[in-house]
């Protein structure tokens, strides 16, 4: 599998989250919009198929995180 540059799946889960903030903020059709296309493209960049697993797949992946801790995917 590809997997993402740790720098574009950081931009990725922060985009989400301002988003999902914001759509909880204004409920916009255009924030839904966008939210949905950082959705499926963070699923995408993960191979995963739901918001939550390519959350936690791409914090995994990002600088930082403990390499050698892979419990968190292992219960998916």
């Amino acid at each position: 599998m590809l997997m993402a540059h740790p720098i574009i799946l950081q931009r990725l889960v922060s985009e989400y989250e301002t988003l999902r903030d914001l759509q909880a903020q204004t409920q916009s059709s255009d924030t839904e919009q966008r939210m949905q296309d950082v959705t499926y493209t963070l699923c995408v960049s993960t191979g995963t198929r739901d918001i939550d697993t390519a959350l936690i797949a791409a914090r995994h992946q990002l600088p930082g995180a403990r390499p050698e801790d892979d419990s968190v995917l292992a219960a998916g």
